[in-house]
């Protein structure tokens, strides 16, 4: 004998059972669209004082005439408009040295990310004490402050007690007075201090990477080369994504180094970046409104260079 269960029914007249009310849309109870953009309006407070509003002067002072006469208060300021940006393009000095910036620009920021990804490549093939050691040296070199660095570098490279020209028997070859020679020299010492962040922050996500992915690759008997681009920077491309970004900021607008290895621009300004050619114009010359047009000149390419690059990923279909 079987015995049929069949749902309870329902007596005539009863109400019916109320209907499940809908999830919120906002989350758990209480919990407001808006709540995280609360707790971080006061970092967005801080960050609009330090960086809308100078960004906003210095667009303003871009569109006036302002030189020296109008900030001691003997002539009047007056709007310019797109004039000051007229006369900066029309400069022959300011074309070369915006192409000068970009090419010194780049190979820095090649070099950096080779030597950064090849140190953590290494640092996942040496042992715990050799990986200690690269990794303080290079923490090291990150710390140094730029000025120290590039005085140090100086002395390394000097032509009469620099221990480098004594090692390669170079002489009294003066590694400042070339052109190629002054921008290589500078290139070594960005490299230096910046290829730390490049290294330690690729090392993180080699080392998050499964160990079994590399092992079947290499079972598979792909080389460590190919291990790299077909594995390694296809799983790393976020965060190499995040390490070009920063190295084209950081090494785009350059000033220390070039100023402080090359005396202010090298020998007849051969060695001028844009930064530093904006700080002649501002405070060597007392044109202020040509120091800000460059200064929103270089912001604008920072932009833009950044947003092509987000552009170009997004369409490959990389998740960022």
């Amino acid at each position: 004998m079987t015995t049929q269960l069949t749902a309870p029914s329902r007596r005539p007249g009863a109400t019916p059972p109320p209907a499940p009310r809908p999830a919120r849309r906002g989350g758990p109870r209480g919990h407001r669209p808006w709540t995280p953009w609360l707790y971080l309006l006061p970092a967005l407070v801080v960050l609009g004082g330090l960086l809308v509003y100078p960004v906003y002067q210095l667009g303003l002072i871009s569109f006036l005439e302002y030189t020296q006469a109008q900030v001691s208060g003997g002539e009047p300021t007056t709007f310019k408009g797109f004039g000051n940006y007229t006369a900066l393009f029309a400069d022959t000095r300011f074309r070369q040295v915006l192409l000068a910036t970009v090419l010194f620009a780049a190979a820095c920021v090649v070099t950096t990310l080779a030597v950064g990804c090849a140190l953590a490549v290494l640092l996942t093939r040496v042992r715990a004490l050799p990986r200690f050691v690269l990794m303080v040296a290079a923490l090291g070199a990150w710390a140094t402050p730029a000025v120290t660095g590039s005085t140090v570098w100086v002395f390394l490279f000097d032509p009469d007690f620099g221990p480098v020209n004594r090692l390669l028997g170079l002489g009294d070859f003066s590694w400042t007075y070339g052109r190629y020679s002054a921008f290589a020299l500078v290139l070594l010492e960005v490299v230096w201090c910046s290829f730390p962040f490049v290294m330690v922050t690729v090392y993180a996500g080699i080392k998050a990477i499964p160990s079994e992915v590399l092992e079947a690759a290499a079972l598979d008997g792909a080389s460590q080369w190919r291990i790299w681009r077909s594995v390694t920077a296809p799983m790393l491309r976020p965060i190499l994504v995040v390490v070009t970004i920063q190295s084209i900021i950081w090494d785009f607008k350059l000033f220390t180094q070039i100023y402080v290895m090359t005396n202010g621009g090298g020998i007849a300004g051969q060695n001028l970046v844009l930064n530093v050619y904006a700080y002649q114009k501002a405070f060597a010359s007392s044109q202020y409104s040509l120091g800000s047009a460059i200064g929103v000149v270089m912001l604008l390419i920072l932009l833009a260079v950044t947003l092509v690059y987000l552009r170009l990923l997004r369409r490959q279909g990389e998740e960022l």
